[in-house]
């Protein structure tokens, strides 16, 4: 148990300085690792905690200026929508959506390749979309971040900004699926609660390194970043649980 303790501890800080630094990916890192030592159910509310924890700390070292039209328009969206993939999850075997999901992350990560100049429409169409779809994802899956930032990036914000707005969005889309997976049934065992208060400073630790690096990488090359974890998140979703 001291083993398995410990090794998720380090998987968190990894997980956390990589979906800090990308504003996704925590929780894509994650659950393949612990769907291996507890049912689906229990990983994805296990994932969640921490996945919030780490919207938390991404609001306090990003904070900076709202854009409240477009946190409200990703958000209300994905608050819908992670509810009712949370209801599915609780109810439905995983579904090769997964996978789809990856392919499309890949070949969007493609296209921006070849078309360097390209974005999504910046309108309130394109956030309530990606909201619904990352909360959709987030909710069932609990791997939403890189749909929410394949959208985010059409609005080409600021890389804090960027960062501070991922984080708000996906701290309204964490508490509603946590609450449903707790109103669904799905408990922590005392084992996994200790895990848990173990592993949240080591999300805080990462979130930290995350911080420095990013305060050091120049705003031209924070959307390549993006699309280099976009692909990576991708194949992961295509190869794993």
């Amino acid at each position: 148990m001291a083993i398995e303790m410990a090794l998720i501890s380090i998987l968190t800080l990894a997980a956390s300085c990589i979906g800090t630094a990308t504003g996704f990916g925590m929780s894509t890192i994650m659950m393949p690792v612990l769907a291996l030592y507890m049912p689906m159910s229990v990983a994805l509310l296990f994932a969640g905690i921490l996945h919030f924890c780490g919207d938390i700390w991404k609001v306090l070292f990003f904070r900076g200026r709202i854009d409240w039209k477009l946190i409200l328009g990703f958000g209300i969206a994905g608050i819908i929508a992670s509810y009712a993939g949370a209801s599915l999850s609780i109810h439905l075997q995983t579904l090769p959506l997964k996978k789809i999901l990856g392919a499309f992350l890949i070949m969007y990560v493609i296209f921006l390749f070849f078309n360097r100049d390209w974005a999504m429409p910046n309108t309130s169409g394109t956030a309530l979309l990606g909201g619904s779809l990352s909360g959709l994802f987030a909710g069932f899956f609990g791997v939403g971040g890189a749909v929410r930032s394949a959208f985010l990036t059409a609005f080409n914000l600021p890389k804090e900004m960027y960062i501070f707005t991922s984080g708000i969005i996906a701290l309204l889309i964490d508490i509603t699926r946590i609450s449903r997976y707790i109103s669904g049934g799905t408990r922590l065992e005392s084992y996994l609660l200790y895990t848990l208060l173990i592993s949240i400073p080591f999300s805080l630790l990462g979130a930290f390194i995350a911080k420095k690096f990013i305060s050091r990488l120049p705003q031209k090359y924070f959307r390549n970043l993006v699309g280099v974890f976009l692909a990576i998140i991708g194949i992961l979703l295509i190869f794993s649980f």
